[in-house]
């Protein structure tokens, strides 16, 4: 019982399209024919407003972390289950026929409930690799790759599910990934 309740609530909560919801109320528009159709957070960066953009990041965030929160409360030995699910219903809404975000943000609220110090190093990690290169998917796919070596190294009881979100992170970026082989791959402006 235990497990489905934790599913409900995960996949409801990472469901929400806060970036279509945000740039609907705000801009009158559909940001799923924006930019790359993406709701995250970089597509949302590319209508040029840089709150909302923050607002999208800020939201998303919170529904892996909070999804993470609730779990430690009442159901503590479920806390990667309740990650997984609630990563995959960002990527995978039903509300938006399962075509939703990269999971990125979400992710990060996750690994945030996981621990600060990975928070840290992703939030650096991913901010030094987009001056540098200017690809946010580029800076996703390494980030959370380090975070994941990271925390192999420490012997993380977090580090199988990290991979897990490491390559849902991949598959989601396929696209972006061919992109980049090509050189075509759309830059940010930080």
């Amino acid at each position: 019982m235990n497990l489905i309740l934790v599913a409900i609530y995960s996949y409801l909560l990472g469901s929400i399209p806060f970036g279509l919801l945000l740039t609907k109320i705000f801009l009158k528009k559909d940001i799923r024919k924006i930019g790359s159709g993406n709701i995250g957070t970089t597509n949302v960066l590319r209508t040029g407003k840089k709150s909302l953009a923050i607002a999208t990041l800020i939201l998303d965030l919170l529904k892996g972390y909070l999804s993470i929160i609730i779990t430690l409360t009442f159901f503590e030995n479920l806390i990667s289950y309740s990650a997984l699910i609630c990563f995959i219903g960002h990527i995978f809404p039903i509300w938006l026929k399962f075509k939703g975000g990269k999971g990125v943000a979400t992710y990060l609220g996750v690994i945030l409930a996981f621990s600060y110090k990975f928070f840290l190093i992703f939030g650096i990690s991913w901010l030094v690799l987009s001056f540098l290169f200017r690809y946010a998917s580029l800076s996703s796919i390494v980030t959370s790759l380090i975070i994941f070596i990271y925390s192999y190294f420490l012997n993380n009881s977090f580090s199988l599910i990290l991979f897990i979100f490491f390559i849902f992170i991949l598959y989601t970026h396929r696209e972006n990934i061919v992109r980049l082989k090509n050189s075509k791959e759309s830059k940010i402006k930080l």
